[in-house]
């Protein structure tokens, strides 16, 4: 590493960053607008100031009503088509996703399957300001905000944009039954506030680009006192490397590991390898090497605002990391095996105040957990007054069953409701319908997912950077653990937040043991012996949208999966295969859960018995199902799916899911 450089990252747009820092662009003293919003998008170092004016960050979702405490329906799981209210304007349903006085700001919005036409009603105003398509709001379709401010990844959509308002903000859709998070700011009364308008996404198009390039490119300024530290390090096993020490104030703004990437790709020596910084005699960071940079276990490339990896082996961190005294960075090696590496850290001038935080980034695991009962886990519970930033969270899964059904429960200065309660694990990393594909982006990541399906490890983090969350007094995350199967997994968690010196935290100190990978056994798939397959037949009639689902314990691992918009009366059908033409037992194997419809069966246009209830309250195979004997002929045959309604029980979403049929010659 060139003392002489900078990385690439450092120098890309640091004049527009300036520039924007200086308030060139308006983002000044005066009332709370979009314009001025937007820095908080890539401003890492207001991170570190507690906000002025103070506010509060909670959110509204679709999490299932039932959940009323910890003593009644904690883990309940409807969580589709909740919302405050259905209400009538000109003529229209509309089902209000939020309804909340200002002064404030929406800061995100999600969906996993977005429906019907958002409005945005502002100030009490009978006409929206914003009306349109949620899908192309939420999907980077909308014109002025485009991938990555919005977008679709992994099945989740999001909308990163700030939209305030100075009394009021009421959203709604004009069709119901699907899942979403709306994020929120709330100022104190008085706060000045210009609220959002039509005309505010294109007259700040040349702001919006900015954001987008440093979504894009993350960046920082560079100061005139800045110092570069770059260094080679090797250390044994037992002992530690003092990376750097400082006197303050300073503040670091980069801080950098070239790993030489081994075969491996769990690289257990970043894992075994214990990062620890001090600032003003506080130890606030005790992470992994290379969770720290929220990619572990393993070198997992991704990038985003505050951290990237790269599959070379380079892992950077922008947080910004204030001090008043002094500051250390330190690593030691826990491992069994000599470790060699780069390392640089950046650090910069900086004026402390009195509203000014110490960087605090904190990792636990626990091992052999299991999954039933589901329970409440704990990812941070801290007390001080400071800033949520975000977390990263690893699963070792040893199913391909989703392992991640339960919600966040967020709790700020003593809520004894969380005042952020979600739809799902996936859903709060933002991406939907655990799905197992890999995905990067500015401030939510999924960069590990070994499959098959939702087997093996996994690595998601998730940035609140505009959608951070102050806090006065204390606050506390949990995530519930809510598998689709009763296993044992290993999970462990690296929290990032900031807090005035002397805040606390329950984070016990690290163990060696606690860094050791645990291997994952080889994955064997099951299949039933003459199944044709569900998910390998042929789609002929459909509405909505059918396809494959990783199913643990559905033969060959998948279903065919009916979801998506349909409605009683709507008719998926399919096409099977079968050699020789007779007559033949069928039996099949289906799912049910709690958002599954009642469908009447035909093969080759015969009614297979009464129709069939595919509610259950949770999701299970439904074991063999004999569906009668039938005539077959040689070549394509078909059975068919006719929705017919719903158990009285079940969210009416109408799903099907056909696991296999197996063919039997009849006497």
């Amino acid at each position: 590493m060139n003392s002489r450089s900078v990385s690439p990252r450092c120098t890309v747009l640091v004049a527009a960053l300036a520039c924007w820092a200086l308030g060139a662009w308006g983002a000044g003293p005066g009332p709370i607008t979009t314009r001025a919003l937007l820095a908080d998008m890539t401003d890492l170092a207001s991170l570190a100031e507690f906000p002025s004016p103070a506010y509060t960050c909670k959110q509204f979702s679709s999490y299932d009503r039932a959940a009323k405490s910890p003593t009644e329906n904690w883990f309940a799981n409807g969580d589709c088509g909740q919302y405050l209210r259905t209400e009538t304007n000109e003529g229209r349903q509309e089902f209000v996703m939020m309804d909340t006085d200002g002064p404030g700001a929406i800061v995100r919005i999600w969906s996993a399957n977005p429906a019907g036409t958002l409005r945005l009603y502002l100030d009490g105003t009978a006409k929206p300001v914003l009306e349109a398509p949620m899908d192309a709001l939420l999907g980077g379709k909308f014109p002025g905000l485009p991938r990555p401010i919005a977008g679709e990844y992994s099945r989740g959509w999001n909308l990163y944009f700030p939209i305030p308002y100075a009394k009021h903000c009421k959203v709604t859709s004009d069709k119901g039954g699907f899942y979403y998070h709306v994020n929120y700011r709330t100022y104190p009364a008085g706060t000045a506030v210009e609220s959002f308008t039509a005309d505010t996404v294109p007259q700040l198009k040349v702001g919006i680009g900015r954001v987008i390039a440093l979504m894009d490119q993350p960046s920082f300024t560079l100061g005139p006192d800045n110092a570069l530290r770059p260094g080679h390090f090797t250390i044994e096993p037992g002992q530690a490397a003092s990376l750097s020490t400082w006197t303050g104030p300073k503040a670091i703004r980069q801080f950098a590991v070239s790993w030489p990437p081994s075969a491996d790709r769990d690289e257990p020596g970043l894992r075994s390898c214990l990062l620890e910084m001090t600032f003003d005699g506080e130890t606030t960071v005790s992470a992994p090497l290379g969770d720290f940079f929220g990619t572990g276990p393993g070198l997992n490339a991704y990038r985003s605002v505050p951290a990237i990896a790269t599959k070379e082996g380079r892992l950077e961190s922008c947080w910004v990391m204030p001090f008043q005294r002094a500051a250390e960075v330190q690593v030691r090696n826990l491992g069994q095996s000599p470790v060699s590496f780069q390392a640089s850290t950046l650090v910069d001038a900086y004026t402390w105040t009195d509203r000014s935080m110490l960087f605090h980034a904190k990792w636990r695991a626990e091992f052999d957990v299991p999954s039933d009962p589901k329970f409440d886990w704990n990812y941070l519970t801290a007390k001080g007054q400071g800033v949520f930033a975000g977390v990263a969270f690893s699963i070792d899964n040893p199913v391909r069953d989703w392992w991640g059904e339960g919600d966040e429960k967020i709790y700020v200065d003593g809520e004894t409701f969380p005042s952020h309660f979600g739809t799902g694990t996936e859903d709060y990393y933002g991406y939907a319908w655990c799905f197992p594909e890999p995905f990067t982006h500015a401030y939510h990541n999924q960069t590990r997912c070994d499959g098959p399906g939702n087997y093996g490890r996994t690595s998601v983090n998730r940035w609140h950077i505009l959608d951070r969350i102050p806090f006065t007094r204390d606050f506390r995350f949990d995530m519930e653990l809510w598998h689709w199967k009763a296993c044992k997994v290993n999970v462990g968690v690296i929290d990032y937040w900031y807090a005035r010196p002397g805040g606390t935290d329950t984070f016990k100190p690290i163990a060696a043991t606690d860094l050791v990978l645990r291997p994952m056994p080889e994955y064997q798939v099951p299949k039933v012996k003459g199944a044709i397959e569900g998910e390998k037949m042929t789609i002929l009639k459909q509405t909505g949208t059918p396809g494959p689902q990783d199913w643990e314990g559905a033969s060959a691992g998948q279903h065919i999966w009916w979801h998506g918009d349909h409605k009683p009366g709507d008719v998926l059908e399919l096409g099977f295969q079968v050699e020789k033409a007779g007559k033949y037992k069928i039996t099949a194997q289906f799912l049910k859960a709690v958002d599954y419809g009642i469908a009447q069966l035909a093969i080759n246009g015969i009614k297979a018995g009464e129709p069939m209830d595919f509610y259950n309250d949770g999701v299970i195979l439904s074991g063999p199902v004999d569906l009668g004997t039938f005539d077959i002929k040689a070549g394509q045959n078909t059975v068919s799916f006719t929705i017919t309604g719903a158990n009285p029980k079940a969210v009416k979403a109408y799903m099907t899911g056909l696991d296999y049929l197996l063919l039997t010659p009849a006497p």
